[in-house]
């Protein structure tokens, strides 16, 4: 379940460049989930072989004044892909199983569940990769080599999870609907027709997906933490904790900054890396996957919003 949990942090990605609301999604238990200017679309398979598609409108928390101050709008995606993200695909797991709604739930229950995702992937990819290089620290004289050998490490778990994780078949599965999403989305943007024909010669990779967001994370958490030094065991925890809000949201900025450019060479090379990650965490999908996409897609594509909405 906590592998469940952690997909969501990085598979939802929304950005406005100029005056274009960028739709943006994330993989759900046999289905998808599209984010527009206001709502949230759904499309999951039940068990019975229908389709069947939902929206929700987002909270004016995700969509208010601060979505469009730097830094804090970075905060604000990280939450709402968390809590968001969270619900849907708790959401999609009853749907696929049983092909009814369960019972909401509870608020309490939701943020224990986040606050749980959250803390295994602040322990797996931070404090995992800390101790180990700090148990090396005999031969170790130089801090820059110990940060060095710090982010490498949390480079090479963060491959290594996502590695074991695929040879889950659920998973696998999850993964095709992520690769439906990026082709539906980037068919989208092409001004392509959305059907399963025409969505079918587009790429299974994005440079807005969430997986090139994590990539940024940790190479702007090495530079970050390189510049504490090491203090103690637990300040250095501490302060891992404490900058990840930060350092996840001057990477959602790199990503949002980056996203709009890639007719730049320079721009596009350093997409390379989290587009090569990519091929981890997507599969091609096969036509019903590529319908429940363009069903979620199009559930929040009928908003019709008057000003450009700030994701």
């Amino acid at each position: 379940m906590a592998a469940l949990h952690a997909i969501p942090l990085f598979l939802l990605k929304v950005s406005l460049m100029a005056h274009k609301f960028h739709y943006g999604g994330q993989a759900l238990i046999e289905g998808v989930m599209m984010r527009g200017p206001h709502d949230v679309g759904m499309a999951v398979w039940r068990p019975d072989g229908e389709l069947e598609t939902s929206h929700k409108s987002v909270p004016s928390l995700y969509t208010g004044r601060l979505r469009t101050l730097p830094i804090f709008r970075g905060i604000l995606v990280l939450l709402e892909t968390l809590i968001l993200g969270t619900q849907a695909l708790l959401y999609s797991a009853e749907k696929a199983a049983t092909g009814e709604d369960g019972e909401e739930m509870p608020k309490s229950a939701l943020v224990l569940a986040v606050t749980i995702s959250l803390g295994f992937g602040v322990l797996l990819f931070f404090v995992v990769p800390l101790l180990i290089s700090r148990s090396l620290d005999a031969f170790i004289v130089s801090d820059f080599v110990s940060n060095l050998l710090e982010g490498v490490l949390r480079m090479a778990i963060f491959v290594v999870y996502i590695k074991l994780i695929t040879l889950m078949p659920d998973i696998k599965r999850v993964f095709a609907y992520h690769g439906a999403e990026h082709r539906v989305i980037n068919a989208y943007e092409a001004g392509s027709p959305l059907t399963p024909e025409a969505v079918r010669g587009f790429s299974t990779s994005h440079s807005r997906c969430g997986t090139s967001f994590l990539f940024v994370v940790l190479v702007v958490s090495i530079v970050v933490l390189a510049l504490l030094g090491r203090p103690s065991i637990w300040v250095s925890i501490a302060l891992r904790v404490v900058l990840l809000p930060l350092i996840a949201a001057t990477s959602y900025e790199f990503i949002k900054w980056s996203a709009d450019r890639q007719d730049n060479p320079v721009v596009r090379a350093m997409s390379v890396p989290g587009l090569w990650l990519q091929r981890l965490v997507t599969r091609p999908p096969d036509d019903s996957q590529v319908e429940a996409a363009i069903a979620a897609l199009k559930e929040v594509l009928e908003e019709a919003p008057a000003e450009p909405v700030v994701a």
